[in-house]
């Protein structure tokens, strides 16, 4: 893609915080600190103050993840709200199954993804009026359909993907062009980055997602965060 084109992708993602900015407030940028992401936060942290960002501290995040963290704050002077799972319900699922009992069922590792991200996430969405993540269409099969924005009737309020048709090329362009931090994990074949517990690097021609919950079937990977109830 040229630069002119990749721009183009810019401007159309800034009118589209912008019109958020200004008529969703409060809004909020749901930030897992993976590639996707760090594109968002350069652009809110520098030009769109309003929108609040969080993220989800499940506990188990690798390492580099929460080294990310800590180089967003020093080099953008923003503050990233953490959202940390229930104590007690994270005390009882590790007395009953184990510190990995996830591994044992697609049932107990949903049940972990519940407690660990999904609860935590509606706390953070509570009395607002939108939220944007930064999901693309071509992550994964359950993301295919993907829209820019949508009313959330889980959580009451309007979700925003406003990256839904860029492009794995896209989000790395911006990122060298602009100079953006990114997780080191990155470099070592990690295009998908999560719990650490749940999340492998990946060989040359796997799909990006193959590497989280790569023990379960495709159709099956989401945490529930942006799973919509039928």
């Amino acid at each position: 893609m040229s630069q002119q084109d990749l721009q183009q992708k810019v401007e159309q993602l800034c009118s589209v915080l912008e019109d958020i900015q200004q008529n969703y407030a409060p809004a909020v940028f749901a930030n897992s600190f993976g590639a996707e992401d760090m594109v968002l936060t350069d652009l809110i942290a520098r030009h769109y103050p309003q929108i609040v960002i969080f993220t989800l501290d499940t506990g188990r995040l690798p390492q580099e993840t929460y080294d990310l963290m800590q180089a967003v704050k020093d080099r953008y002077a923003v503050s990233i709200r953490a959202y940390c799972p229930d104590a007690a319900s994270t005390e009882d699922y590790v007395a009953q199954h184990g510190p990995n009992g996830f591994y044992k069922s697609i049932a107990l590792r949903k049940s972990c993804c519940y407690l660990r991200k999904v609860e935590p996430l509606k706390r953070a969405l509570a009395g607002k009026k939108a939220w944007i993540t930064g999901m693309r269409r071509e992550q994964a099969v359950t993301r295919d359909s993907l829209e820019i924005s949508a009313y959330d009737s889980e959580h009451g309020l309007h979700k925003f993907n406003p990256l839904c048709h860029w492009t794995h090329q896209n989000v790395w362009d911006y990122i060298k062009q602009h100079d953006v931090p990114y997780n080191a994990l990155h470099d070592r074949f990690y295009p998908s980055i999560g719990c650490a517990p749940c999340t492998r690097a990946i060989t040359p021609g796997e799909d990006v997602r193959s590497g989280r919950w790569w023990w379960e079937n495709p159709d099956s990977k989401e945490c529930g965060l942006h799973v919509e109830k039928k």
